[in-house]
């Protein structure tokens, strides 16, 4: 923690939760730029300029299909919008009065979302303090280097010795994806005179 320094975050920015979980769907197994741009392109199609559930239902399959949108993504999206319609996915004052389980419960509901969706969304826009996305990759490679193990450890075998950094899990996330991404030797730049 000392090599790495403080980590700092602002979780004051307001959001919106459809906008950030249509966001998470979109990016979803695509290069950030391709995603990027897929995004623009939705976000240039909703009336109000970001991306919310009556957004959503205004635009035709075609004209998303024409934004990029992959029919499942398309799919997604629209049980998104009903979802939000329907109270499952509240607002982002009704997500904050949420416990962390209660979120996860409501928000995995939605076609495409995952545990590990919800608690990027729980950790980096309402930061609670408290997640450990034992999931992901990256923070189960940190945990390795840091313990010095031979291989990163299972999810449920990270769950258990994570209990000890509670109840700030979340600090600890941080640090463990630090970890892992300064452990990552860097990839050789082919050059263009090589």
């Amino acid at each position: 923690m000392r090599r790495i320094g403080p980590i700092e975050r602002d979780f004051s920015k307001p959001f919106d939760p459809v906008d950030a979980l249509a966001n998470a769907i979109l990016y979803q197994q695509l290069s950030g730029k391709a995603a990027a741009t897929i995004v623009a392109r939705v976000v240039a199609l909703m009336p109000r300029k970001r991306i919310d559930a009556a957004g959503i239902a205004a635009q035709s399959d075609e004209a998303l299909r024409g934004a990029g949108v992959s029919r499942n993504k398309i799919a997604a999206l629209r049980d998104l919008a009903v979802k939000a319609q329907h109270g499952i996915v509240p607002d982002a004052r009704g997500l904050a009065r949420m416990s962390d389980q209660e979120a996860i419960e409501h928000l995995t509901q939605v076609r495409g979302i995952g545990r590990w969706t919800v608690e990027m969304l729980l950790m980096a826009r309402l930061g609670r303090p408290d997640i450990l996305p034992v999931d992901d990759l990256g923070i189960r490679k940190g945990a390795q280097v840091v313990h010095g193990w031979e291989e990163p450890p299972k999810p449920k075998a990270l769950a258990e010795f994570g209990e000890r950094w509670g109840p700030y899990r979340t600090l600890a996330s941080f640090y463990l994806w630090r970890v892992a991404e300064a452990a990552q030797p860097a990839a050789p730049v082919r050059r263009s005179q090589d």
